[in-house]
């Protein structure tokens, strides 16, 4: 793997045609969580996607669409235009180096102009592959909450892997304080049309549950450590012939 800390003598040296994108983003995780959560998640996707694929790997872009969160103070959200506009600029210029499969690394779920930027881009421009790397997602989530003991979650944003996940990944930012509540599922039919903090307990903005004391810290953390390893395990098995077996079927 190699990223934008190496140098371009590095990176042409390795001969690497593939390039990962990894887009996290600014927004609430509720009262007690930092607002740069996605970004942290993506970071690890984007290493452990860079090291299966031999890729280059770029910054993390840390805003996204995320108008759901927009009324909670602190959170950047732009508008799905910008983003794919700038994103096909970057592609366009590491083409024009050489580069010719793309991997759109994406840490937030609310991230809805994903899929019509990859359809777009593959259509647009034939000598290279954008991916999106969404296969085996159900089977990732599932060996994740396996490994880390949490089969019968149910989570959205903001509860308790969501505090697992900060805990191993910036426990000096944490203030463990119980926050959150289990959201009705009829609520979900409401999510793009209004903003969480209407549909969420108290306007917490948290679609999921932490209750403090029920682990330790210690316990938190090897559980985010736990899930994110597995997920990551089984999203990277076969991902290198995956991305060779699209590119090879898009240039036949």
């Amino acid at each position: 793997m190699l990223s934008y800390r190496n140098s371009t003598a590095d990176v042409k040296a390795s001969g690497t045609d593939t390039a990962v994108i990894p887009i996290g983003a600014t927004e609430q995780f509720g009262p007690h969580l930092p607002m740069h959560i996605d970004s942290l998640i993506v970071g690890q996707c984007a290493e452990a996607y860079g090291k299966a694929l031999g890729a280059y790997v770029l910054p993390i872009l840390p805003f996204n669409t995320s108008e759901e969160h927009a009324s909670l103070k602190g959170t950047v959200t732009i508008s799905p235009a910008v983003i794919m506009s700038l994103l096909e600029e970057v592609v366009v210029n590491l083409n024009r180096q050489g580069f010719r499969k793309f991997v759109i690394c994406n840490g937030h779920g609310g991230a809805y102009w994903e899929p019509a930027f990859v359809k777009q881009m593959n259509y647009k421009y034939p000598d290279m592959l954008v991916a999106a790397l969404h296969y085996r997602d159900r089977e990732a989530q599932a060996a994740g909450k396996k490994a880390a003991g949490l089969e019968e979650l149910k989570e959205m944003h903001g509860g308790l892997l969501s505090v697992c996940t900060a805990m191993w990944l910036c426990p000096e930012l944490m203030t463990l304080e119980s926050m959150g509540s289990d959201v009705p599922d009829e609520h979900l039919k409401f999510i793009d049309a209004v903003p969480w903090e209407k549909l969420t307990e108290n306007g917490s903005g948290n679609w999921g549950k932490f209750t403090a004391g029920e682990y330790t810290k210690e316990e938190l953390a090897e559980k985010g450590e736990a899930f994110w390893t597995a997920f990551l395990n089984k999203k990277c098995d076969g991902l290198k012939e995956f991305i060779e077996e699209a590119y090879r079927r898009k240039m036949e």
